[in-house]
């Protein structure tokens, strides 16, 4: 009964079942491979448009090298003050791009808003030799609250961001999460609505270590697989990669996984909510939660066995709960009737 995250769990049995498929007969190294050459096709049937793809072993990688090519040296990136780039990345995004500044703004909920954005663009000394230039927006989706930036929103940011000739990214590390969320098409939150380049992520929803770099502004990928080759990130066996994607695209798989993953988050979300001295803190728009509970019951949690993360720091009362694309229903029920009778018992003492 661990709530950290959805990299605690395995890996999904069909993309295991690829891994184990693939162990057999011989492929040709570094990319060369049959099943990494129709990446390229099967995501572009996926998105209804041609892109380019390439496989990568973590999140970190695809963020870092995406922003690599969109953003030069003395470039700045504009993203949320919570975002994974800024917040849980090392300074990778610096170091790939050479040394590009993170620029953060603020917004409610983990969102950037299309105005703040346009306000700070209209500040930032475009053209002065002084200042870092405006190169890059980076979009969270789902974001660092849990939340889920609707299309309109993509789009709004989308149209500042062309405005001022700046490509749109999107971390896209919760991406399925996000389109089922959302009830559209991966198209439709991404190139339809002005994204120019996606990580689009696979570990957190069933697979073992992939993610992709999605390019639907094919120009940028023209220096990408030099970056790949330098960051060691060019797999000599680089179809353990790729058959992990193409299992988690073919069927479905990515949607089935995320759908549960979230109504897994609802359920649990739905019966904590309601207990006494349990305050949400956003809204609950994908599989993670992110509520108030009192001290004590948290301790009491804690010594229970389950396993979850206090969001700002040891002494926080905010605690962070994620749901997987395989947590059990026992487990949602194990957790919320023990924080009823933990929080029952807390108000009883307080009262008394």
């Amino acid at each position: 009964m661990n709530f950290c995250s959805d990299n605690v769990v395995g890996v999904s049995p069909e993309i295991m079942a690829a891994l184990l498929a693939a162990s057999h007969g011989v492929s040709m190294p570094y990319g060369n491979d049959d099943c990494t050459q129709r990446l390229n096709f099967l995501f572009s049937e996926l998105f209804e448009t041609e892109v380019v793809v390439f496989p990568v072993a973590t999140g970190t990688a695809a963020n870092a090298l995406a922003l690599s090519v969109m953003t030069p040296p003395f470039g700045a990136i504009y993203c949320h003050h919570q975002s994974h780039i800024h917040s849980d990345e090392c300074g990778a995004p610096e170091f790939f791009t050479g040394g590009a500044k993170l620029v953060t703004l603020p917004g409610e909920h983990g969102k950037i808003d299309a105005i703040d954005l346009a306000t700070a663009l209209a500040r930032a000394g475009t053209g002065v030799v002084h200042h870092v230039q405006p190169a890059t927006v980076s979009l969270s989706q789902v974001t660092e609250a849990g939340t889920v930036y609707s299309i309109d929103e993509v789009s709004q940011i989308a149209e500042v961001a062309h405005a001022h000739q700046l490509n749109l990214h999107m971390d896209g590390a919760r991406f399925a999460n996000a389109v089922v969320s959302l009830g559209c098409t991966p198209a439709d939150v991404t190139w339809r609505a002005g994204v120019d380049v996606l990580s689009f992520g696979a570990t957190k929803n069933g697979a073992m270590a992939a993610e992709a770099v999605v390019f639907f502004n094919r120009d940028l990928a023209n220096t990408f697989r030099y970056r790949l080759k330098r960051s060691g990130h060019l797999f000599s066996k680089m179809q353990f990669l790729s058959v992990q994607l193409e299992a988690y695209i073919k069927n479905d798989l990515w949607r089935k996984n995320a759908t549960h993953a979230n109504q897994m988050a609802k359920q649990l979300a739905q019966k904590l909510t309601i207990l006494p001295g349990v305050t949400l803190c956003h809204p609950v728009e994908a599989n993670e939660i992110f509520i108030q509970m009192p001290e004590q019951v948290i301790i009491n949690l804690i010594a229970d066995g389950f396993k979850f993360y206090r969001w700002d720091g040891e002494d926080s009362t905010t605690v962070r709960l994620i749901t997987a694309f395989n947590t059990q229903e026992e487990d949602v029920r194990a957790f919320s009737e023990a924080a009823k009778a933990h929080c029952t018992r807390h108000l009883s003492l307080s009262i008394s």
